[in-house]
């Protein structure tokens, strides 16, 4: 996984697996927050995310009033998030 950021934006490419790409995508997205209250996440091409980056990402919508958005290159990643209703409270739409 390849992680940057710039500004408000931030771009994943790779697939999100491990406890070390969470690690990293908390870390670029904490480093954000501290002076953005909105950010749009673009996922490029990974197929799923991991239970603690949802859990992370929900706690940034509901617990900080973070407005966050996704943006999503695959399908399949999309209809998981659509399945698990998140749709909605990230704002996810395809790329």
């Amino acid at each position: 996984m390849d992680i940057t950021a710039s500004s408000n934006v931030v771009t994943i490419k790779g697939n999100i697996k491990s406890v070390n790409d969470y690690q990293a995508i908390k870390s670029t997205i904490d480093s954000i927050v501290q002076t953005q209250d909105s950010i749009v996440i673009d996922i490029k091409d990974s197929i799923s995310i991991t239970s603690s980056i949802i859990g992370y990402f929900t706690k940034l919508v509901q617990k900080e009033g973070i407005d966050l958005s996704i943006k999503v290159g695959n399908a399949s990643l999309f209809e998981l998030l659509e399945e698990l209703n998140l749709v909605g409270l990230f704002k996810v739409r395809k790329a």
